[in-house]
């Protein structure tokens, strides 16, 4: 999410919010999101999530009993039109065959701990 104009906080605020409670409900349950790293830069929340499926992830935001479509629809209906805060998702598809992963003097992250990547060497 990007927080566009700060003294709005009556708009952006919720989106904030909306994105660790989600988190955490994915961390309680099998949904299919292997690991989430959160980012904060400037005006910009950045959430890197690993998913075991394409399928996984559109399910998780569809399904009525689940965190995100509740957020989804109360952002639509009260922020989306001001502008006073942008959120935005990017998917990539990528195959296990193409990935690597290395980590020197430092614990796995991002791909590599949401996979369980292993330390050599």
């Amino acid at each position: 999410m990007r927080i566009n104009r700060w003294t709005r906080p009556w708009n952006w605020g919720p989106v904030f919010a909306a994105m660790p409670r989600m988190l955490a409900e994915l961390a309680r349950a099998d949904r299919g999101m292997l690991g989430a790293r959160t980012f904060w830069s400037g005006r910009v929340v950045l959430v890197v999530q690993h998913w075991r499926s394409e399928d996984e992830l559109r399910a998780y935001a569809r399904s009525a009993d689940a965190e995100h479509l509740p957020a989804w629809r109360r952002f639509n209906r009260r922020a989306r039109a001001t502008g006073d805060v942008g959120v935005f998702h990017e998917t990539y598809r990528v195959d296990a065959a193409d990935v690597e992963s290395v980590y020197v003097s430092m614990e796995p992250v991002l791909l590599g701990a949401a996979t369980g990547g292993r330390v050599v060497g």
